[in-house]
């Protein structure tokens, strides 16, 4: 079988178009047809690698992440309901929208961390990093900051407790660099 496909590709090729019976136009149409073929699975298959959102929204809701490492990462719209992220790592990652709800973020790194519009309600933010973090527009209530470090946050719109908003403003101190807004006017300390 393979050598009688072998024989026709040979006589194929060491003949001239004319010698098999066909017409010049016939062979360009064929060659035309083939490169663009050709030319339209390569740009379907860069397209596949190029068309790649940033981020996809991701599910670890009621995971196990002890120490895990999300520094950096483009995390908008994912959901970590309920999740164990103690000492995870979260710096610098862009983190708008993302449900924190009920977590367990003692002693998270979210140093530079963009988290707008994120859901903090009923998380334990106990000794987390939120230096020069900008939580504008999040729902924290019902949260807890003890012992949180929020040198540069920015808590503009952030809905808190009325304890847990004295709480912070004892230790409420620096501008962020994101925003250019005093920590201490965002939280309306007095």
């Amino acid at each position: 079988m393979n050598s009688i496909l072998c024989d026709r590709l040979t006589i194929a090729f060491t003949k001239s178009p004319t010698q098999l019976g066909l017409q010049g136009k016939t062979v360009n149409r064929i060659w035309a047809s083939i490169l663009s073929l050709l030319f339209w699975l390569s740009v379907s298959i860069a397209a596949s690698f190029y068309s790649v959102p940033n981020a996809f929204a991701l599910e670890y809701n009621k995971e196990i992440l002890l120490e895990a490492d999300f520094s950096g990462r483009d995390l908008t719209d994912s959901s970590f309901t309920k999740a164990n992220l103690r000492s995870s790592n979260f710096s610098h990652s862009n983190l708008r929208g993302v449900s924190f709800f009920a977590a367990n973020l003692e002693s998270v790194n979210l140093e530079g961390a963009d988290l707008s519009n994120a859901t903090l309600d009923s998380a334990r933010l106990i000794k987390a990093n939120l230096t020069n973090a900008v939580l504008e527009g999040a729902f924290a209530a019902s949260a807890r900051f003890d012992g949180a470090i929020i040198d540069g946050a920015d808590f503009t719109d952030v809905l808190l407790r009325r304890d847990e908003q004295d709480k912070l403003c004892k230790i409420a101190k620096g501008t962020n660099p994101t925003t250019g807004r005093n920590t201490r006017d965002t939280l309306f300390c007095s």
